[in-house]
């Protein structure tokens, strides 16, 4: 299910028939879903969610898994995936390490984050995906006009926010999971003056090995959410490993081109595995 076919959709799709598995493209704005027996996905063995849209992925995963369909992944997996602050939440809960935060819902809070954490830090909407609206604020004055266009131009969802410390400097890991294991991992640069290190935006990328620390936080992460198909953001810091994002529907592009590892055909194998 997706709302385009892209370049990760087009080598699963071949990957699949090459594994014996008949995959086809379901739109998601298409559906309509809500009715007790889902008439638009009557004969499917699975729904692999691939919507490019973190909050219609969760709420037609939600739907179809209460209809009685298998859905990959789960719907309380995407359902934490897609909001940073349940994201967070949850793993903190569990031991998972991951930045310091704050969540602003006004302006007051904006003004306790940035009393509490100092400048600069790192402002990001709580839903949402690669790298968009997410600003660098390296000075007051500059964070009280960002926030001027949040209160004034946002939605309701759209103005609660996360603030967290800038980790600039550090390392951005993406591992690509499979189930339960690393089938790729890859370090990420910005790339054109751009800071943020991010896959989305084209930054440049090399293959990274999987370390013991990596793996454990890996670990953790698959643990609380179930096994399933991720990909875990990772910031490297002087203090350790820190979990950034987990996406639940992740882009492989960037990672794939730096490992010999076949990540659709790995992906499609899964599908299969959890059809038996």
């Amino acid at each position: 299910m997706a709302d385009r076919i892209g370049w990760e959709e087009r080598r699963l799709i071949d990957s699949a028939r090459a594994l014996d598995l008949d995959i086809d493209w379901v739109n998601d704005e298409s559906l309509c879903l809500g009715a007790a027996e889902v008439a638009t996905l009557e004969g499917y063995a699975a729904l692999l969610i691939r919507s490019r849209s973190y909050t219609r992925g969760g709420l037609l995963a939600a739907l179809a898994e209460a209809s009685g369909v298998r859905v990959l992944n789960s719907a309380s997996a995407i359902n934490a995936c897609e909001n940073k602050l349940v994201l967070r939440a949850v793993l903190r809960e569990v031991g998972v390490p991951v930045p310091d935060f704050r969540l602003v819902l006004s302006r007051s809070d904006f003004e306790i984050a940035l009393r509490d954490l100092g400048v600069p830090v790192v402002i990001k909407p709580v839903y949402g995906g690669m790298g968009k609206r997410v600003t660098l604020i390296r000075d007051l004055d500059l964070a009280n006009s960002v926030y001027d266009h949040i209160e004034d131009l946002g939605h309701a969802f759209e103005q609660a926010c996360l603030v967290e410390p800038y980790l600039g400097g550090g390392r951005s890991i993406r591992c690509l999971v499979v189930g339960r294991r690393i089938v790729a991992a890859a370090e990420f640069e910005s790339a054109g003056g751009d800071w943020r290190s991010n896959a989305a935006l084209g930054n440049r990328s090399r293959s990274l090995a999987h370390s013991p620390e990596v793996h454990k936080i890996v670990d953790a992460v698959v643990d609380r959410l179930g096994a399933g198909i991720y990909g875990i953001d990772l910031f490297d810091t002087p203090s350790g490993y820190l979990v950034n994002e987990v996406n639940h529907a992740p882009a492989w592009r960037g990672v794939a081109a730096t490992t010999e590892a076949d990540i659709s055909v790995a992906v499609a194998g899964y599908v299969r595995e959890a059809l038996t």
